[in-house]
């Protein structure tokens, strides 16, 4: 499992809209399995979205979790991508790098907006 947090300048919803605009693209692009949001009355949004895409090389579907916030108030959003599930084995959760992979290409889609 990979676990990966950033702070970024996008809302949340904007912050999660560039990460599937980056999954999308791409030979074997990620699959969005599900969608939640809410807003609170002073403005603050809570967004989680989970993607799944397969992978060849460890021939299993690894899922990715976007959690995004900007419940802090400090005008940035915090990001927290978690990916796993990428392993093909029942004892071993070796997955040839896929969670990794999956993780840091969503981070680096947001890597222009990090603060």
């Amino acid at each position: 499992m990979e676990v990966l947090e950033m702070r970024v300048t996008l809302a949340p919803s904007e912050a999660a809209e560039v990460v599937r605009d980056k999954l999308a693209d791409g030979i074997v692009s990620a699959e969005l399995l599900d969608s939640y949001s809410r807003h609170t009355t002073d403005g603050k949004e809570v967004v989680v979205r989970l993607f799944e895409r397969y992978y060849m090389r460890s021939s299993n579907r690894a899922t990715l979790t976007l959690v995004a916030d900007n419940l802090d108030g400090d005008g940035t959003t915090r990001v927290r991508l978690s990916a796993g599930g990428g392993g093909s084995s029942l004892f071993w959760r070796f997955d040839w790098g896929a969670g990794e992979s999956f993780a840091q290409e969503a981070a680096g889609a947001l890597k222009a907006y990090q603060v």
